[in-house]
């Protein structure tokens, strides 16, 4: 969500009159995030979000726009793509393919409870039925593949032990892609991005109420469970504003977020004897594409990389310490 593309006051008026949505109150560029550019768009008629797409093109977008319109038909609380006069929701801003979505309710929680991890586990499972029937296809683009391709690129960053590592963990998730237990896991339409920052809460502390799941543009056609692992590994871990810093999981967070998960869509067979598996590769994934974003940037005038070396304690903790169900 850094600010790659500048977009002047008049071009955002274009668009709010494009869509039928009043005159521009206010435009501010969202700061954090490294893929798109983003800004609250505030118009006479309410609250929204202009995404400019910096790498994503108008062939892949598609996908993700028209599943966020299927996931909010089916009550899943997401941003809803606007369509324009003449019923389209891929825009184009700036030269650069672009959405305008609702702006949802609440904040994200960055320190959550075990009642916060549940109602993820909750709606993450009651999203993944929903998108079932979703017709469109396209892979996770920072799936296996990806992996392959670029863990030897972000190599020379590394230092023996951290090269070690990664390329030892690459070749035991290319082993597991190849097993049956794999090929068995359900699969549909995934977020695969579902971190602290991507959910909004509205209600109390006590009582919090899920507002929405949003960021859907790493979503793909994977394995459920990669999804799952995705937010245990962000969610249910020890990160550095813990007293525990080390990448350690969280029992407490991820058994309510497994048991709410369960009461929704159980795991099946196969699912539970990969559970730990795609930890390690939910892990690799984010250590890989963190690793690139930080020695590789692309400029933009708000920018902040992620620090890699989280998801790498991650990765040696799985390996280490094992998560089962």
């Amino acid at each position: 969500m850094a600010v790659f593309t500048e977009v002047p006051e008049s071009s955002a008026q274009e668009l709010l009159s494009q869509l039928s949505l009043g005159s521009l109150v206010e435009l501010k560029g969202i700061q954090g995030g490294i893929e798109n550019t983003n800004y609250f768009l505030t118009s006479s008629e309410g609250h929204y979000v202009l995404t400019l797409f910096e790498r994503l093109t108008h062939e892949q977008l598609p996908f993700y726009l028209h599943l966020m319109k299927h996931l909010a038909q089916g009550g899943i609380p997401v941003p809803d793509p606007v369509s324009d006069k003449n019923g389209d929701i891929l825009l184009t801003v700036e030269g650069k393919p672009a959405a305008v979505v609702n702006r949802l309710k609440g904040q994200s929680e960055l320190s959550p409870t075990p009642a916060h991890c549940a109602a993820v586990g909750d709606m993450l499972a009651r999203m993944h039925l929903a998108g079932a029937d979703y017709k469109r296809q396209q892979p996770n683009l920072r799936g296996l593949a990806w992996w392959n391709d670029t863990v030897p690129v972000v190599l020379p960053y590394l230092d023996a032990s951290q090269a070690a590592l990664i390329q030892t963990e690459l070749a035991y998730q290319n082993h597991i892609a190849a097993s049956s237990a794999y090929t068995a896991l359900p699969r549909g339409p995934i977020h695969a991005d579902l971190f602290r920052d991507n959910v909004m809460f509205d209600g109390s502390a006590e009582a919090p109420k899920l507002s929405g799941f949003f960021d859907f543009y790493f979503a793909g056609v994977d394995t459920w469970l990669f999804d799952v692992a995705v937010c245990l590994n962000d969610w249910c871990t020890h990160h550095a504003e813990d007293i525990l810093a080390d990448g350690t999981h969280d029992a407490s967070k991820a058994q309510a977020l497994l048991a709410a998960y369960q009461a929704v869509r159980p795991f099946s067979a196969a699912e539970r004897q990969l559970l730990n598996p795609m930890l390690r590769a939910g892990a690799l994934r984010f250590w890989t594409s963190r690793l690139w974003d930080f020695h590789l940037p692309r400029e933009a005038s708000m920018l902040k990389p992620h620090d890699p070396t989280h998801f790498e304690r991650v990765l040696r903790q799985r390996v280490a310490q094992p998560v089962t169900l």
